[in-house]
């Protein structure tokens, strides 16, 4: 047998081995990390997709909780497990694009040591305003802004969170200056803007919502790049400063090295879970949409997120040691 011959076996073997893999995979329970507490939506997406791929492959779906360093430890334990097809990791691009440029130190690449698989859905945030705020849009809060150079007081869910640099990036396309004060989550923001010790909050829509509906808060305008199904009638912050978008995204990525089979057979899947009305509407409780998309086009959206959000984590001096 010729050296080429030989090589063209080779090549053959490792490729239907790779192809039976795919085929039988999977064969054993899979751990999907959640870097971030239970109960938020990103919780609420890994359970609800785990639920589904457990019925459809017959191999429990075990979601594993591992919060702490903005989102980024949970990242970090699936980025450095074998690229087995068995451990993923549902990751808030927002969140972890913004550590690539805010956190001095990461034990990770988001890009080069980890997979993208399928774009789980999108919870926008809101920015929210005490109804004493002389404002009631977007044009007059820049207006203000301007008028009174630093007197805005904005609340955020942490210092280099994406509440944060929202409020960051609001402030650089407005051309206005603010006070910014950090707090540990969105409910004590909340505490201090129901009051008005502070004056502009940029929160997830479920958890400001409600306060919404009372007439404690007064709704601005949402952070994404469409109107939330949640809140039709508020206009998204692009509408008024063009440009404006921050979508919040959570996305199932795995192990880079994964067999792309793996990575395509779970991509179609999730894909179908995603399509259905009860995941739809499950996601809307959470003032969420079901995305999708492929690979390609997730790692796309995350190179473009970290470009962004570094660029205004940059400008703004952000940095977390």
């Amino acid at each position: 047998m010729s050296s080429r011959f030989a090589g063209v076996v080779a090549i053959g073997l490792a490729l239907g081995a790779v192809d039976a893999l795919a085929q039988t995979y999977p064969t054993k329970p899979i751990r999907v990390i959640v870097p971030f507490p239970p109960v938020g939506a990103a919780d609420l997406l890994t359970r609800t997709i785990g639920q589904k791929l457990t019925e459809a492959w017959g191999q429990q779906i075990i979601v594993d909780n591992r919060p702490g360093i903005g989102g980024n430890l949970g990242v970090e334990l699936a980025a450095k497990a074998p690229p087995d097809g068995y451990t993923a990791v549902m990751a808030a691009v927002t969140t972890n694009a913004i550590g690539m440029s805010t956190y001095a130190k990461l034990g990770y690449h988001l890009e080069r040591d980890l997979a993208p698989v399928a774009l789980a859905g999108n919870v926008p945030h809101i920015l929210v305003a005490h109804p004493t705020l002389p404002a009631r849009n977007v044009k007059e809060i820049v207006a203000l802004g301007k008028a009174r150079p630093g007197e805005i007081i904005f609340a955020s869910q942490g210092q280099g969170t994406l509440s944060h640099l929202e409020q960051e990036m609001l402030k650089q396309m407005g051309g206005f200056t603010a006070l910014h004060v950090p707090y540990k989550g969105s409910a004590p923001g909340l505490a201090d803007l129901i009051p008005g010790n502070v004056q502009l909050f940029f929160d997830s829509i479920p958890s400001a919502l409600p306060h919404v509906k009372t007439g404690r808060i007064r709704a601005i305008g949402v952070a994404s790049s469409k109107r939330s199904p949640a809140l039709p009638d508020v206009p998204t912050i692009g509408e008024s400063l063009k440009g404006f978008e921050a979508d919040t995204w959570f996305v199932l990525m795995i192990p880079a090295g994964t067999p792309r089979e793996i990575i395509m057979k779970v991509n179609a899947e999730v894909l179908k879970i995603l399509g259905t009305q009860e995941v739809k509407d499950r996601l809307l409780t959470q003032g969420g949409v079901a995305v999708g998309g492929t690979p390609e086009q997730l790692a796309e959206r995350i190179k473009a997120d970290i470009a962004k959000w570094g660029k205004v984590a940059r400008t703004a001096g952000v940095r977390i040691e």
